[in-house]
């Protein structure tokens, strides 16, 4: 791989709005000037400005580059940037918008980073005990490696779900099966729900030819579907839950009539 140029500061008070070297373009963008040029090559990216022979970019060039690097990031290869590049009604920097769109209505909680000793102590199980269970807390995402006995939990108040219930006795192991058989099944349960998304709402509005006067209608109906598929989640979980609670009881209740009949 072609390394990154060092930076070439750019003269102050340019006169022209283009004022980057392709050297100063590959500092500000992160990428080698040889993936700039095969960019340029392949159309991917407006010519620069070209004065005494030497070419000049600007912030539009930026922003160019950092809008493919984002394709690239979401799986679309080349040429499949260059053709939603072409397209008239800005679909890459559209759809983009749409993946900020839903990842902005997660109500994240910030991730925190714990040590190895932390979580043996906060699970009350010794060093050994708790290298048992990394892998397949790392393998559910619970936990994210980051050196030096050190991890990331991306969502602390599962963490802090999974500790209260080893405190009232269930153990770990047990636990992180349960999380595991959810995690399982809320997989499945989200592909439905983009799958319903992109069956009847995104497929008609593409075959449509994506007219101007509907990507409000497309993009509302993104930003609900987070919550909406939430929603709907929790209230059926619940009413199983309830469901699947009494009959428990209702199986104890039974065995212990039996027992003393």
């Amino acid at each position: 791989m072609t390394s990154v140029s060092p930076r070439v500061p750019a003269k102050p008070g340019a006169a022209h709005a283009n004022s980057l070297t392709v050297e100063q373009l590959a500092f500000e963008t992160g990428m080698s000037v040889r993936n700039i040029r095969s960019h340029q090559a392949r159309g991917l990216l407006a010519p620069p400005e070209v004065r005494m022979r030497v070419g000049y970019y600007g912030r539009e060039h930026v922003a160019q580059l950092r809008l493919i690097r984002e394709l690239q990031d979401e799986g679309f290869n080349l040429n499949g940037i260059k053709r939603l590049l072409d397209d008239t009604h800005s679909t890459a920097g559209r759809l983009l918008r749409f993946r900020r769109t839903i990842a902005a209505l997660e109500d994240a909680e910030p991730p925190e980073v714990v040590t190895l000793a932390e979580l043996a102590d906060r699970f009350r199980i010794d060093r050994v005990a708790a290298q048992d269970v990394l892998a397949r807390a790392t393998e559910l995402g619970l936990l994210v490696p980051v050196g030096e006995d050190r991890y990331e939990v991306p969502a602390p108040g599962l963490l802090a779900a999974a500790e209260e219930v080893v405190r009232r006795g269930i153990p770990l192991q047990a636990a992180i099966a349960v999380i595991e058989e959810l995690d399982r099944h809320s997989d499945e349960v989200a592909h439905g729900f983009v799958r319903l998304f992109l069956q009847e709402v995104w497929q008609p509005f593409q075959q449509a030819d994506m007219p101007e006067s509907r990507w409000a209608e497309v993009e509302e109906a993104t930003e609900r579907l987070r919550p909406l598929a939430s929603e709907a989640v929790l209230a059926i979980f619940q009413r199983r839950l309830s469901a699947q609670i009494d009959a428990a009881f209702g199986e104890i209740a039974k065995r212990l009539s039996e027992s003393r009949g």
